[in-house]
């Protein structure tokens, strides 16, 4: 379910595999290790994924079906990430 969510985002942005690596410092193989399921993001990167997509962590890891995110439980430093 993390794969999917995670590539169904990142394409609803109009991002490559590349183009999302580079927001995260990562390499393109582990977005797309992450997309075909062969590998899950760290904790911190789902964080980071959550705040990039402006969805919550409970969407990406399929624990919740909603995938917007109330800027009301966000600190100032995670809002500012979101309007990077």
């Amino acid at each position: 379910m993390t794969a999917d969510r995670i590539k169904k985002l990142r394409e609803s942005k109009g991002w490559s595999q590349v183009k999302l690596s580079k927001k995260l410092g990562i390499t393109r193989s582990s977005v797309n290790a992450w997309e075909i399921g062969v590998s899950i993001p760290s904790t911190q990167k789902i964080v980071e994924l959550a705040l990039l997509f402006q969805t919550s962590t409970d969407y990406l890891l399929g624990l919740d079906d909603e995938k917007t995110l109330s800027l009301r439980t966000l600190t100032d430093k995670e809002i500012e990430l979101i309007y990077q």
